[in-house]
C-alpha cells in the first residue's frame, strides 16, 4: 500500500531535510532516498527493520546504519501519510536532546499551519 510522504518546509520556504540529504556523501544520501522511495511504494511497514518509535513523544524515526549512523524522524500524518520532520547524523547512544527539540518545533510549526 503506498504512503505519502511530506516534508517540512518552514515558514520561509526552506526545506531543511533537502538541505541535510544535500549535505551527505552520496552513497548515504542514496541510501535515505531508497528507504524513503520504498516506503512511497509499499508503506510504512515495508521498511519496518528501519523504523523505531521515540518512547513518550509522538515521534518515530527511520534508522539507516553503516559507516554514518542517519536518523530521519517523521510523524504519522494518518495510516499511510509521513511528514518528515528532520535528519542528523547521529553520534552517541541516546537522541540528542537538540535533535529532538528542533523536531518538536518543527512539529509545532506544521500543526499551526
Amino acid at each position: 500500500m503506498k504512503t505519502e510522504v511530506f516534508y517540512y518546509s518552514s515558514a520561509g520556504g526552506k526545506n531543511p531535510f533537502k538541505e541535510f540529504l544535500d549535505s551527505l556523501e552520496n552513497h548515504a544520501a542514496a541510501k535515505v532516498i531508497r528507504i524513503i522511495s520504498q516506503i512511497k511504494e509499499y508503506g510504512i511497514l515495508s521498511v519496518l527493520p528501519h523504523t523505531k518509535k521515540l518512547s513518550g513523544l509522538p515521534l518515530w524515526e527511520i534508522r539507516i546504519l553503516g559507516k554514518d549512523n542517519i536518523r530521519v524522524i517523521y510523524v504519522t500524518r494518518h495510516e499511510h501519510a509521513i511528514i518528515v520532520l528532520h535528519g542528523f547524523i547521529k553520534k552517541t547512544q541516546e537522541t540528542p536532546l537538540k535533535e529532538i527539540a528542533t523536531t518538536m518545533k518543527r512539529l509545532g510549526e506544521w500543526k499551526r499551519s
